[in-house]
């Protein structure tokens, strides 16, 4: 099995390393416009060699693990290489742009419009996890566009990781994402950028932020590069997001204005539920 990883941060070498573990005969391709990223790759056995465009014609999976706004680009000329046996396979965390960005494409039935639920705050090969996937979620858009012996391929790769499929349209996996992935990115940017704007002291920051403080502002330290193209491209459904969640904010903090801590209290303890949610279990109806 020969396989094209483009784009080797943390999700294009991670699924290399568990390739590697699925299929200890592939052969594993590196694609990077980072000179020290394709080293790194090389030195770290992440992948076997390095490649180009013309490296695509007789693979059988491309892996495309780069920012979305290039992604809108580089998409349709990776489909204008590939052999028809070859599955090209993205990661991007935004889908309705991507999946229209190749529509008309001759190629069309070589894509599999992926986003693996997965991922840590740090970037680049050394970040790579083996196991990263294992028991996350890979969502699939439009998998009805996809020629069906290059979908098994696929599907059998992303189950041999450990992963569970779920299959939405991109509209729905843009709005839905907005929330449980898009928000909680800003909010820890902007709970980072509070305390440094008013925490000027930065030994009183690391004296006194604890575990939580830490856990919440996780997120702050992912890449920029690879966030704002999200926030562009999901647009429209971030601010909606963004609305609601400032609607909410202003409520709490009016609570604690009028001293009403009993509401304060109801309504921590409804936000409680996120708990059953986050574990797969049914909140019971009233």
């Amino acid at each position: 099995m020969k396989v094209v990883v483009i784009g080797l941060g943390l999700i294009g070498g991670s699924f290399a390393k568990d390739v590697r573990e699925l299929h200890p005969g592939a052969r594993l391709i590196g694609v990077d416009h980072s000179e020290a990223h394709i080293k790194e790759a090389l030195a770290l056995g992440i992948i076997d060699d390095t490649g180009d465009l013309s490296s695509l014609g007789d693979a059988d999976v491309v892996f495309v693990a780069i920012p979305v706004n290039a992604l809108l680009g580089e998409l349709p000329k990776l489909l204008d290489r590939v052999g028809d046996q070859t599955v090209v396979m993205d990661a991007g965390s935004t889908k309705r742009l991507i999946c229209e960005a190749v529509q008309g494409h001759p190629n069309r039935r070589n894509f599999l419009a992926c986003h693996p639920i997965a991922g840590t705050e740090f970037s680049g090969p050394s970040a790579a996890l083996s196991g990263l996937y294992r028991e996350k979620t890979m969502i699939i858009c439009e998998v009805e566009k996809t020629a069906f012996k290059l979908q098994e391929r696929a599907l059998a790769l992303i189950q041999g990781m450990g992963m569970r499929i779920r299959y939405m349209n991109p509209q729905a996996h843009d709005r839905h994402i907005a929330y449980v992935s898009h928000l909680s990115h800003i909010s820890s940017f902007m709970l980072g950028k509070t305390v440094i704007d008013k925490e000027r002291n930065e030994r009183d920051i690391f004296d006194m932020a604890g575990s939580g403080f830490e856990s919440t502002v996780r997120l702050a330290k992912s890449s920029p590069d690879m966030w704002a193209p999200i926030f562009e491209q999901n647009r429209d459904n971030v601010v909606e997001t963004l609305d609601e969640y400032i609607q909410n904010l202003i409520g709490f903090k009016q609570m604690i204005a009028d001293g009403d801590f009993e509401k304060v209290h109801e309504e921590m303890s409804n936000t409680n539920k996120i708990k059953q949610i986050l574990k797969g279990i049914p909140l019971t109806k009233k």
